[in-house]
């Protein structure tokens, strides 16, 4: 069995923080996003039904932190595997094309394409 990994992981969900959109403070963290939604893991539950602004903060390497403004209504909310957290499922209301970026750019980081016959 190895017990030295070659290659670090890195926590998704700890790297993309979503705030809340009118008051600013932390609600939690990206699980995953798609094109019409995303997962929230949070800390605390989050009401079913309610609709709420969200902002995500994208880190930059040059430049300022690029802010990402969403209007999204929670579906479902239950305990998440980890103790004392919570996943929430949303469907976005709104979404700027920077979400659409951002989906992208996770989709062909985080995708696997298999290698032809021929290499």
């Amino acid at each position: 069995m190895y017990k030295d990994r070659r290659i670090a992981r890195h926590e998704l969900s700890y790297c993309l923080e979503v705030f809340n959109g009118v008051n600013g403070k932390p609600i939690g963290f990206l699980g995953n996003v798609s094109d019409d939604g995303l997962m929230l893991i949070s800390h605390l539950p989050l009401m079913v039904g309610a609709e709420f602004d969200l902002r995500l903060k994208l880190p930059a390497d040059d430049g300022p932190q690029q802010h990402i403004k969403l209007k999204a209504t929670c579906l479902w909310c239950s305990e998440d595997v980890t103790p004392q957290h919570f996943d929430a499922g949303f469907s976005l209301q709104w979404a700027p094309p920077e979400y659409g970026y951002l989906v992208s750019a996770l989709r062909q980081y985080f995708s696997f394409y298999p290698m032809s016959a021929s290499a």
